[in-house]
């Protein structure tokens, strides 16, 4: 048999085998997070937590692996947000939980 496969045959075929159901729902909660933060709820709540100049001004884009992402209509507003960034992280953590948003960056658009 060795000769009409070209090898030895492996002592073992199963060894380094597993089922995907065992490693599937690890990789989905890092990848989504398993207890994700809906973009929705963020859109839906942004301009209260914002408050009405910085609601007007700026739009929840995503939120993915804890970075939420805003886009900012100038660069003025932008400039202003930055200096803001601790209080709006602190008022979102304390919305949404510590766990869910680590940081906030704006774009312009």
């Amino acid at each position: 048999m060795s000769e009409w496969l070209g090898c030895d045959k492996p002592l073992n075929l199963g060894k380094n085998v597993s089922e995907a159901g065992s490693w599937i729902d690890d990789i989905l909660k890092k990848q989504f997070f398993a207890e994700s933060l809906d973009e929705e709820e963020v859109k839906t709540a942004w301009k209260e937590i914002a408050g009405d100049f910085i609601g007007a001004n700026t739009e929840p884009v995503s939120v993915k692996d804890g970075n939420l992402v805003l886009r900012v209509t100038q660069p003025a507003v932008r400039f202003h947000l930055e200096q803001m960034k601790p209080e709006l992280l602190r008022k979102i953590k304390a919305r949404f939980g510590n766990d869910k948003i680590h940081s906030v960056r704006f774009t312009l658009g």
